[in-house]
This record gives structure tokens, sequence and C-alpha cells, in this order.
């Protein structure tokens, strides 16, 4: 039995790097289906033409295809679905995803070319399926599933989520014989826990995961890193966990192993004002931590009020303030275009902007996600029709029509006001001694800034104080290499590849040069 798993981001998104990314989901339900003996192609066709999919599911021939659906990509897995009924007889239609688990019932409409529906957590569910129909029983009763039957959409009973994530398999593990995959990008993304306690209106985790909130153990996630690393060359990730830090001392045990095990990578993660303090934060700097996300959404407590935030701006200010002193980069999501949303409301959020001082933002207008309160309230006070996922083609359902001028505004607002105080990283080594976060963040500022003698000097501070972090090497090598230093640059390249043998950027830039050119030492 030949089993296709695949991804096909919406149309406006297919030039975005990272939503056209394959969902960490889909990775893992390839992971558990290869482990349990099943022949699985995992597949990204969001820069594919229709023909080019065709031509490769004609090759394939697979018996069962899951697709992930997401709310941005909707219209499009649908699309991608009747390309597979068009092409495959016989076959097998599941969908799957975030979008999905909300919506059978649209779905599984008359005519749908999806047969079943994976709702939730889908690794038991897909897998049970996978093996009743290879083996030819019924699967109707599967637990977690939605289908079509007598004419009307039949769902059963949920599935139970599963008790110690250490037992899933490291989707990294199956990445290399995927199909048109980023091997350089993909990899980064790392899920370390499943599920968010807390409840804000617009996001869907809660009523996914029903606030049920399960961690991986700090050995795995070190585990995987270092396999990631060893394997694919990556020493930056992005942890995207709803709320790393939501379990304290999970994350500073994590931070501890990254030190211990001489991971040396940079990270950046997700947290709320609500669950950072000082001590975690050292931590979280020491072990590589370059940048926390802050869902702050808006400087107005009536706003963060409709939202459900249960967070106030005096938090916001009070662990941006830690952060700075630790020296992490801060990054905040913003929301704009709440309907209700005031003059006075998006001034309270600039402000609070030029006192907290992110180093860089996100701002999205308020948009619909089926699963969540913001949706179901809006539903039954008449605003919006259920139906208005089907019948409207744009990727985002915006909550005021269409997005108005609060959103430029507020970019504008977080570019104004990035930190220039080049005294706050003495402070930063007065405060943790060495620390080649520090160091990193350092020298790229005033590597930007124009002055590479102090940016030089950063670097080769991790040069002396750690020869075996690639990171100081590296950026050594960047910076020679724009002053045209070339035997100087190819020098520290190759330490790079000779403590991450398969770096990438590294082995580009060495490959990159002519064989005979010897200048620039």
């Amino acid at each position: 039995m030949k089993i296709l798993l695949a991804y096909i981001s919406g149309a406006p998104d297919r030039d975005d790097p990272y939503i056209s990314l394959l969902p960490s989901g889909l990775c893992y339900l390839h992971a558990c289906l290869r482990e349990a003996g099943f022949d699985v192609v995992l597949a990204n066709f969001s820069s594919w033409s229709n023909e080019a999919i065709r031509r490769q599911i004609t090759a394939m021939q697979p018996d069962m295809v899951g697709i992930s659906q997401w709310t941005h990509n909707r219209h499009a897995s649908l699309d991608l679905a009747r390309l597979v009924r068009r092409t495959v007889t016989g076959c097998t239609v599941v969908m799957g995803g975030g979008h999905a688990s909300f919506c059978p019932q649209d779905i599984l409409c008359p005519a749908s070319p999806v047969d079943v529906v994976v709702m939730g957590e889908g690794e038991g569910t897909l897998r049970e399926l996978a093996v009743c129909c290879s083996e030819g029983r019924d699967w109707r009763d599967i637990k977690g599933i939605a289908f079509r039957h007598a004419g009307r959409v039949r769902i059963n009973p949920p599935r139970p989520l599963l008790k110690e994530l250490d037992l899933l398999p490291v989707p990294a593990r199956y990445l290399d014989d995927a199909i048109g995959i980023d091997r350089d990008l993909q990899p980064e993304f790392i899920l370390t826990a499943r599920g968010c306690p807390f409840v804000c209106h617009f996001c869907s985790s809660p009523g996914f995961w029903n606030r049920q909130v399960r961690f991986r153990s700090p050995g795995q996630m070190v585990d995987e890193i270092l396999y990631i690393r060893d394997h694919f060359g990556l020493i930056y990730f992005s942890l995207r966990d709803d709320t790393f830090t939501a379990d304290r001392d999970r994350a500073i045990t994590f931070c501890r192993l990254l030190i211990d095990r001489g991971a040396n990578i940079l990270w950046n993660c997700q947290s709320r004002v609500s669950a950072l303090d000082e001590e975690l934060l050292t931590w979280m700097k020491r072990a590589g931590c370059e940048c926390v996300q802050l869902g702050v959404e808006s400087g107005s407590p009536r706003i963060l009020a409709m939202l459900g935030k249960m967070i106030a701006p005096a938090q916001v200010e009070e662990v941006a303030d830690l952060i700075r002193k630790v020296g992490i980069n801060l990054s905040v999501y913003l929301i704009s275009d709440v309907p209700g949303e005031t003059e006075d409301d998006i001034d309270q959020t600039i402000k609070l902007l030029r006192r907290i001082r992110p180093d860089d933002g996100y701002v999205s207008p308020l948009a619909y996600y089926p699963g969540t309160k913001l949706f179901e309230d809006a539903v039954g006070a008449g605003r919006i029709k259920r139906e208005i996922f089907d019948e409207n083609r744009d990727a985002a359902v915006y909550a005021a029509g269409r997005p108005g001028r609060n959103s430029g505004r507020l970019l504008k607002a977080i570019a104004g006001h990035a930190p220039r105080d080049v005294r706050r990283f003495q402070r930063q080594k007065d405060l943790l001694g060495y620390c080649y976060t520090t160091n990193v963040l350092a020298g790229e500022w005033y590597r930007q800034s124009g002055d590479e003698a102090a940016a030089e000097g950063e670097f080769r501070e991790i040069t002396e104080q750690q020869p075996d972090n690639p990171w100081g090497w590296y950026l050594l090598g960047e910076l020679y290499d724009a002053a045209g230093k070339t035997t100087r640059a190819t020098a520290c390249y190759r330490r790079v590849l000779a403590l991450v043998p398969n770096h990438g950027p590294s082995r580009s830039a060495l490959a990159s040069r002519p064989a005979a050119k010897k200048s620039g030492a």
C-alpha cells in the first residue's frame, strides 16, 4: 500500500518561504507511518503547477492520499483533493489539519472529493485507518474521524490524546527522501509541546487541544536538535510551541542540557508575558536564545479584554524590561483592525511600543478561524454566516472586512523604536559574564552600524573562549568575505565545517570561490 501525504499553500502565499513550509504535524504523521512500516511519501506541492502535481501522482499511483488543510489553504487543499480524485481511481482521500478538524461538515458535502476527515491529533487515527485500508477491513468505527454515510456526515467519538509525546518519532529522521521540501529551512522548526492553557478568543488552539498541554522531555528535545545539527547542518532553530516556557522547570532543564552537551546553537521561541522571569531568561540566553516572541496584541486594556488575552500592558512592560536587561531580542505580535477599535486604542498601542522598544514584530488584522470563540460569537450574533469560509475565497476572513490602515501604522511604530544604546552590551556582559549569544548580537549590531573592527572583536572572542562553537567562525567568515579578505574567510568556513560538516552556508561559500583565487589575506 502506497500513501502520499501532501501539502499545498494557498496561491497568494506560494512565494512566502515560511507559509509554504510543510506543517509540522504532517511531518509527524509521515514519521509515524514510516515507523509503522508503510510505504509513505511526504510532498510539499506549494511551488508546483497542477500539471506537475498530476504527473507526480500519476507516477506514484497512491492508494491513500492525506492532505493537510488550514484556513489559509482551505480552497487550495480541496482543489488538490479534486485533482487526486480525477487522477487516481479508487484512491482513499483523507483530509486533516486545523481547519479540517473544525469543518468536517463543510468538507464532506455532497460530491466532495474527500472520503475521510481526521479530526484533531492524527497520528493514532491515521495509522489505524491505514492499517484497515491495507488489510481491506471496515474503518467506519475508528475514533477521531468523520465521513459521509447514507447521505449524511457521520462524526465518530474523538480519539483520546496521546499521553507520552516522547513516544513519537523525530520527523527530521524521515525528511531525506521527501519531495519538494527546503532542507535548509524545514528542519529548523521544532515542536516540543502540544496545547496551550490559555483561551485567547482569536486562537483555535484551545479548541483543537482541549486546553490540555503535554510536553516532550528536555533530553529528547536536545537529542532532536543535535541530530538536525549533525545531519542537516543547521545551527539555528525556532521552537514553535504556543508557549515554550509554560513549564518553567522543563525550560531551564532544556537550557542546561544544551549547555552541558555543547550544542552551540542559536534559537528563538514564543512565550507569554506571564510565563517569563529573570532567572529563566538568563538560562535561555546562556543556552543560545537570541529572540523571544511575545503575543502582545494591543496596548489597550479594553482591546486585550475583548480578545481574551488576560494580560495587562504593565505586565508587557515589566517582562520587556527583563528581556532587555538579560539581552535577548524582543519580537512582538500585534493584532490590528479589531471591530470597535478606536483611535485611542491605537494610540495606547503605539505608546506601549515606544516604551518597550521591540527589535521587530508582526501585525495581523484580526481574522476569523473556525473553532475560536471569536468566530462562534460572530456567528451567534448574526454578524457572519457559518458558511463564510466556503463562500469567501480570500486566504483570511477578516473581522473588520478589508483591513484598514492601522496595520501599517503599527508596523511603522515597531520599526521606529528599536534600541540604539551600544552600552547595553557591556551591561549584559557585566551581568552574565561571557555568553556567546551576547557576542553574536553585539557583533551583528556593530556590523550593521558599520563598525567592522568592533564586530570582529566580538566574533573573535567567541573563537577564543569556545573554539568548538561554529558561530564565531562562521560570522568571522561572513565579515571577512564582505571585506574582500578571502583567505581569512576561507579558513573560517573550513573551521565551521570541521565542527558541523553539513553546514550549508559555509559549504556554499567555499563552493562559490574560484579555485585559483588567492587574495585578500
